[in-house]
């Protein structure tokens, strides 16, 4: 071999070993893999419906938050599939509610989901779980983080908006009905926004218990679907004390209490001896998106007031509920949530959802209920918009494609002559 072919050679042979990947640099070292799981959930992000200021329905605004949520001991990470709107949220939005953090915080006291986590303790939830959460606030996110005890299991059937349309509404109409007006057969009640999320709950829950009369407060277009619902006596708000007295002269068993102000008293003056009001709201609050401190003051001065002297002697019940200073009260909570849900497994209540809309839609679903156009409950997804549509047209496309094979399958085979 020449010198010319061995130094050729030579060249060669150094330029295949320079093409071998260094083991040490191949190798990714143990802080780049460490970090790894970190990096993903730095990267994680998830929307959430934040009050960022008192005001009208533009102070809730859409938000994408960084980082993924990880349970601590006794906590899940919930994927939240669907959110219940209520009457507390429209309060909080105005600075009206007092259990609420000051802003920026995110709303929801309710929503439903399947659990993607869970911390270190959990025992009576796993992972794949379908459940419904209660909490004070912060439920109006993709995902959220909850303690095992604010979780309950959703029954078979039960879809994720009825879920999430199910524990506010239906444990605050329990509890009137049951735990402090003591609903006992043949007698009346008057529930004010009969057409509500817990109005309905409370037609439903009188339906099961026998002869009861129930006169319920709603606009004439709501009538007819009030009374299909249950409600024996549907009436305008405008004239509810004339028209009650017409048909009840000596009066009512129950008056359910939402709206505050005079019409308290106006309550406690349609109870006939023996009679119970239960104060839970002030409704009347709420004139418009943003506080209205006329309102306010109107309905603080007529604020219910009575002497325990006169109580006594008028042989009536007043008391009130606000199921926001309940939530510690576990053992309240699964009593009822249990009864709740073997009522609905048996098919004697079932949440009744007025709309969907999504988390860029908040506007309008608040603006729907505080202008009293729902029947129902009023319901948020999280998941976007567009998505949502295409997973729908999708299913379209699926079931008219089925139906065409269905279809052709159908056809008679001709016969040739």
């Amino acid at each position: 071999m020449s010198v010319e072919e061995a130094s050729a050679l030579q060249q060669i042979q150094e330029t295949e070993l320079s093409k071998e990947p260094n083991e040490e640099e191949s190798q990714p070292s143990s802080d780049t893999a460490a970090a790894s799981p970190a990096a993903e959930e730095d990267a994680f992000t998830y929307r959430s419906l934040v009050l960022c200021g008192h005001g009208g329905y533009d102070k809730v605004k859409l938000q994408v938050m960084q980082g993924m949520p990880v349970p601590k001991k006794g906590e899940l990470m919930i994927r939240v599939k669907a959110c219940g709107l209520n009457f507390a949220d429209l309060v909080a939005r105005q600075g009206l509610y007092e259990r609420l953090p000051p802003p920026p915080v995110t709303l929801g006291m309710e929503c439903s989901g399947v659990v993607e986590a869970v911390g270190e303790g959990v025992t009576g939830r796993k992972v794949g779980d379908k459940v419904f959460v209660v909490n004070a606030f912060g439920l109006w996110q993709e995902v959220v983080l909850t303690v095992e005890q604010f979780t309950f299991p959703m029954p078979e059937g039960m879809s994720f908006e009825e879920a999430a349309a199910f524990p506010v509404n239906y444990m605050t109409a329990y509890l009137l009905l049951f735990k402090l007006a003591n609903l006992q057969p043949q007698q009346s009640v008057l529930v004010h926004m009969a057409a509500g999320g817990v109005g309905t709950a409370v037609t439903q829950l009188c339906k099961l218990v026998e002869g009861v009369t129930l006169f319920g407060t709603a606009s004439a277009s709501k009538h007819e679907a009030i009374k299909q619902e249950g409600v024996t006596h549907p009436i305008e708000y405008q004239n509810y004390v004339d028209d009650i007295r017409k048909i009840c002269p000596k009066g009512l068993d129950i008056v359910l209490e939402p709206l505050g102000g005079s019409d308290v008293q106006q309550g406690f003056d349609l109870l006939k001896p023996m009679g119970r009001l239960v104060t839970y709201g002030f409704a009347n609050a709420l004139t418009g998106p943003k506080k209205n401190r006329m309102a306010l003051a109107k309905m603080w001065y007529n604020e219910f007031s009575i002497k325990a002297m006169s109580l006594m002697q008028s042989n009536k019940v007043v008391c009130g509920l606000h199921l926001g200073y309940l939530y510690k009260e576990r053992e309240i909570f699964v009593e009822v949530v249990g009864k709740l849900l073997e009522l609905y497994k048996q098919g004697k209540i079932k949440p009744r959802v007025d709309s969907v809309h999504h988390f860029e839609q908040v506007g309008d679903a608040m603006r729907r209920m505080q202008e009293r156009l729902n029947i129902g409950k009023v319901i948020l997804l999280p998941e976007p918009k567009k998505e949502k549509e295409e997973e729908s047209k999708d299913e379209a496309k699926k079931e008219a494609e089925l139906k065409d094979n269905a279809a052709q399958d159908e056809e008679p085979v001709k016969e040739e002559n």
